[in-house]
Formats: C-alpha cells, sequence, structure tokens
C-alpha cells in the first residue's frame, strides 16, 4: 500500500487547496480520525462502521484524498479527482446517516472508469484533447450514487479502452502499486492500481475483452466481469457492438459482490436487460461439489502465443486448492471453433464509433486511426454476420457446460508487462503482443457470459498472477460462491504491496 498518514492532522496549514478536477487534489480541511477501532479499509467494512457510527463519511473520503495526492505521482491512477464535491458529497452523506438514513454504501468513497459519465466532468475515455463537462451520469453512476457512494474520481484507461496496459499521450502512464516497472494491465488499469493501492476500497471498470479481468489478475484483485447488461452501460444502449460490459474491482469477494449489487441494474433503453441477482447473498453461500474445466487451450487467432510456465503452475496450484474442497477439477478445454473471427469486426466498429467523437481526433493514436480505418471496413456486413454468429458460437462454447460446473482457465498467459513494453508499436505489432500476452479473456465478452478473476499467486520476483472462473449466461452467484469459498479456505493471501 502507498504509505501515508491515515490519522488526518487537526490542522489544516499543511493541505494546499488545489482545483477539485486536478489528479492529486487534496482535500481543503481536514477532521480528526476515529479514535476507537481500527480505521476500516474494505467497502463492507468501511459500510458497516459508517452505519454503525464507527466513522465518518467525511473523515473516510479526506482519508481517500489524501492516500491518491501521495500516490499520483508514483501511481498515475486518477485521471479526475474531485476533492471539493466529493467532500461535500461526504457531509450530505453524513448528515443522512444521522438522520438513520441506512442504504448499501452511504458515504463510501469510490472511483469510476473514465469512460463512464460523471455530470460536471469530461469523459476523455483515455484521449487527449478539451473534452466538454457532462451534464448527467451514466446509468451505473446513477445506481452507486443512489446507493449512497461518494464518487471521489475518475480513473485513467487506455485510449478508447483499446490495450492490456495503461498508458498514453494523453496522461503519461499507470503504475502497478506491486511493482512501479510494470504495468497494472488494460483497459480498466487505473481502477485495478487505486483498488489495489488501497486509495478506494473498489471501483467500476469496464471488459470489452478483459479489461477489469486483466488488470484484476496482474494486481493481486477480485475482478468480475458480469453477464451482458448486468449493470448498464447507458448512455450506450449497449458498449462497442456488445463486448464490452461494465463491471467491478476490489480486494475480496464479500467487496466486489457488494459493488456489484449496487451497480446492477438497467436502463429503459438499454438492449440487454438481465434479472437481478443476489450477488452479495450468493458470496454468503457455499457452493454444492462442482464440476470444474481446467482449461489452458487457447482459441485460435492466427498468431503466435505460449503460456508462462510460472501461469501455468499458479493455475495448477489453485485447482489443486479447489480439489481439496471437494470439488472435481478435469483437464478440459471448450470447443472455441472460429469465435477469433467475430471479434475484430465488433472491436474495430465500436473504435470507429468512439473515434468519432473525439473533439480533435488528430491527437489519437496512430494504432486507434488504424483501427478506425479497419472499423470502417469491417462494420457493415462482416458485423452483421458476427453478430448472428454469436448464438452458435454460445451453443458451441456452451456445450462444455453440459458436463461441467465452471471452467478454469489462466486470465492471462503472461505476468505483467513492463511499463512502455508496447511503445511505439504499429497497430499490427501491438495486437499481436497484446494477444500474445492476453489470449483466455476475450472469448467470453463475444459470449456476453460472466467471469470472475480470483488472485492465483505470485511470480519469483512477486509479481501478481491470475485465473479465470467462467460460467455460462447468469451465473454470477455460482463463481461468486466458488470465489469466495476458495479465498475463505486460503487460495490466496490477501496480500497488499508494500
Amino acid at each position: 500500500m502507498v504509505t501515508v498518514p491515515d490519522s488526518p492532522s487537526s490542522s489544516s496549514s499543511t493541505v494546499v487547496p488545489v482545483p477539485s478536477g486536478a489528479a492529486g487534489a487534496a482535500p481543503p480541511g481536514l477532521t480528526a480520525a476515529p479514535a476507537l477501532a481500527p480505521a476500516p479499509e474494505g467497502l463492507v467494512e468501511m459500510a458497516a462502521a459508517l452505519a454503525e457510527g464507527g466513522v465518518s463519511a467525511r473523515w473516510l473520503t479526506e482519508r481517500a484524498l489524501r492516500r491518491i495526492a501521495a500516490a499520483q505521482p508514483r501511481l498515475n491512477a486518477f485521471r479526475t479527482v474531485r476533492a471539493e464535491a466529493a467532500l461535500a458529497e461526504a457531509d450530505a452523506a453524513d448528515r443522512r446517516l444521522a438522520a438513520g438514513e441506512r442504504l448499501p454504501l452511504l458515504g463510501v468513497p469510490v472511483a469510476v472508469k473514465d469512460d463512464m459519465d460523471l455530470s460536471g466532468e469530461p469523459t476523455a475515455f483515455g484521449c487527449a484533447g478539451a473534452f466538454a463537462a457532462k451534464t448527467a451520469d451514466s446509468e451505473a453512476v446513477r445506481r452507486l450514487r443512489a446507493a449512497g457512494a461518494v464518487i471521489v474520481g475518475k480513473t485513467q484507461t487506455p485510449e478508447l479502452g483499446q490495450w492490456p496496459f495503461t498508458e498514453g499521450a494523453a496522461f503519461g502512464q499507470t503504475r502497478n502499486p506491486w511493482n512501479p516497472d510494470y504495468t497494472p494491465g488494460g483497459s480498466s488499469g487505473g481502477s485495478a492500481a487505486a483498488v489495489a493501492a488501497g486509495l478506494v476500497p473498489a471501483a467500476l471498470g469496464s471488459d470489452g475483452a478483459g479489461s477489469v479481468r486483466i488488470p484484476a489478475a496482474w494486481t493481486h484483485l477480485i475482478g468480475v466481469k458480469p453477464q451482458r447488461g448486468r449493470i448498464s452501460t447507458w448512455p450506450e444502449p449497449e458498449s462497442f457492438n456488445g463486448l464490452t460490459v461494465n463491471g467491478v474491482l476490489a480486494r475480496t469477494v464479500a467487496d466486489a459482490a457488494l459493488l456489484l449489487d449496487a451497480a446492477a441494474g438497467q436502463h429503459a433503453e438499454d438492449l440487454h436487460r438481465p434479472a437481478r441477482i443476489p450477488a452479495a447473498e450468493a458470496a454468503r453461500r457455499a457452493p454444492r461439489r462442482l464440476r470444474i474445466a481446467l482449461s489452458f487451450g487457447m482459441p485460435f487467432t492466427a498468431t503466435p502465443k505460449s503460456l508462462d510456465p510460472e501461469v501455468r503452475s499458479a493455475v495448477e496450484r489453485l485447482a489443486g486448492r479447489l480439489e481439496s474442497l471437494g470439488h472435481e477439477v478435469v483437464p478440459e478445454d471448450p470447443r472455441y471453433g472460429p469465435i477469433g473471427l467475430t471479434f475484430v469486426p465488433r472491436a474495430t466498429a465500436g473504435v470507429r464509433d468512439w473515434a468519432a467523437r473525439v473533439p480533435d481526433r488528430a491527437l489519437l493514436d496512430r494504432r486507434t486511426h488504424e483501427a478506425v480505418r479497419t472499423g470502417r471496413i469491417l462494420g457493415g456486413l462482416p458485423l452483421r454476420v458476427s453478430r448472428r454468429s454469436e448464438a452458435g458460437l454460445r451453443w458451441r462454447v456452451g456445450e462444455i457446460f453440459g458436463r461441467y460446473d465452471v471452467v478454469l482457465t489462466p486470465t492471462t498467459a503472461t505476468p505483467p508487462l513492463r511499463i512502455g513494453a508496447l511503445a511505439g508499436l504499429g497497430a499490427m505489432a501491438t495486437d499481436r503482443a497484446m494477444i500474445a500476452a492476453c489470449p483466455y479473456a476475450w472469448t467470453w465478452n463475444v459470449l456476453g457470459w460472466p467471469g470472475v478473476n480470483v488472485p492465483a499467486g505470485f511470480t519469483t520476483t512477486g509479481l501478481p498472477l491470475g485465473a479465470q472462473l467462467l460460467g455460462p449466461a447468469h451465473s454470477e452467484p455460482l463463481l461468486l460462491a466458488l470465489a469466495a469459498q476458495a479465498e475463505a479456505a486460503g487460495a490466496w493471501l490477501p496480500a497488499l504491496p508494500s
């Protein structure tokens, strides 16, 4: 964890007020720390402490803002920090708590990724340029506010969420709290860095090809990619032609489930409207004995890729822990077939559509321009064919769930990449490099089904690794129950970066 004092000073003379929109903003005033119990760190702990009166929303928010300000020069996790607005929201939450009101996240500070609209702030989505401030919250943010959360800021993402690293000319490099020479992954790298470093207890991200699960794997977090539509993408009826969903990052399964419950739900004009699920309840319930398919097979992409031995060993150790809990684990691969042919038209057409909104397209990365050109070519008939093929692919891949309950795979094929490892590459070289590092996650985006990253251990040099628990449609309760069981049994250590 980034080391900053947890006890706020009673004097404000050492705090330098900065504009509320600046990443690294510090609160203009400080209040006294709670005198009794240790200050809560997790989302569930914070919500309980607030409801019981053991801590104030103002103090928790000040602490988050201090930590963000201290960590920003090193980690660069935030694009925008809204210190004044967050403190005002915290004060309002304290008044509501004092009046006896109780909501799931009332007064808890959290963050959201900078592809989600937050009223009064721009949504730059990793791009350079002068973006206008939004006048309304996205549906996911609205639901967090309705649950009482205090939104402290918006986290970094690479340009239009395209890559498994969080770097760009618009904002620099977001670094991994476990080792700042390495990326936290992407595209929800800012959210992952913020949660892993203890700046906030949990955050929203989005996942179009593993963009929640990959950074969760590389920062030792729980990362939930829910069923398509579980968390609204409104004002987009669907995002990136159905590939991208909003998801959650947290340090524990219970925290991830609580945030998922708070953010879940649809806008009236969403294209995908799954029924609500009891995520937090599921995380408290032990699963029945399960049949788990252990899969190291990679879908065909016509590009070179291989599994790092340390990653394989970590996932095999996790499989052994699941067996020790009474589950049956059997080597078996899903039948992915031609699924790779359907991904590129949907992804590049989505980049094309989003790039059209950028105020100065001349500032976009040259790789983005190449993706836009590809999206123009593939955005007609190939895109329509890709969408129509989804039902057949679900049947083909889903055949495995007639024999198994869950599929266990690596989340990535390699440990975290070094900062700058993909900088300066052309579009094709970047695509080949990121497929080689991350060949396991994107298939579930094509299918729209849920997946949960869980920590799988560390490399010999101390870098985090992750594994995916994958299920069929609407299987989040089962995946969360299994993840919580493994967590409680010590399948991974509740470690924090030093």
